[in-house]
């Protein structure tokens, strides 16, 4: 099965060396995705709203470059800095997903590795049909496994 990972350019996916999504056979994963700007700047600390928007926006981004779309998502996770923010989360997931219902579970968390962060969304997505990415891929090297989806511009970022 052929692995494809998902980088948007994130300023952490280089630091931390992570993918911001990787797609395996049907199954995507977006690993947690923070309220981080195109431009590498928060979205302000006292707009919950528009940081889980940004998070879902992201995302949106990274489930598109792996082939699947807010249909096919199966599980999401919240975890928020204040779970009174929870039905904010909610209502914004709803949005994005339409009418699609995934299990999900929502986490109070103590902090982020960013203070300024008062959420990370996950998404779990399963594509049905073929197991091809809808962005090409780079072709593995024998010493790099994986493939990957680089983005055309600064795109969105990555926690």
């Amino acid at each position: 099965m052929e692995r494809h990972e998902v980088l948007l350019g994130g300023p952490n996916e280089q630091r931390f060396g992570l993918a911001r999504a990787v797609r395996m056979g049907p199954y995507v994963c977006v690993g947690g995705t923070a309220p981080i700007r195109e431009d590498g700047t928060n979205v302000p600390v006292d707009d919950v709203e528009g940081q889980v928007r940004r998070c879902y926006e992201i995302v949106g981004e990274a489930l598109r470059r792996a082939g699947a779309s807010p249909a096919d998502v199966v599980r999401t996770r919240t975890l928020l800095v204040h779970i009174e923010d929870a039905p904010v989360a909610i209502a914004v997931r709803k949005e994005f997903l339409g009418g699609t219902m995934p299990v999900d579970t929502i986490v109070e968390v103590s902090r982020f590795i960013d203070p300024e962060w008062l959420v990370e969304i996950e998404v779990d997505a399963i594509v049905p049909g073929p197991s091809t990415p809808a962005t090409p891929a780079t072709p593995a090297t024998p010493a790099t496994p994986a493939t990957h989806s680089s983005p055309a511009a600064p795109a969105a970022s990555a926690s």
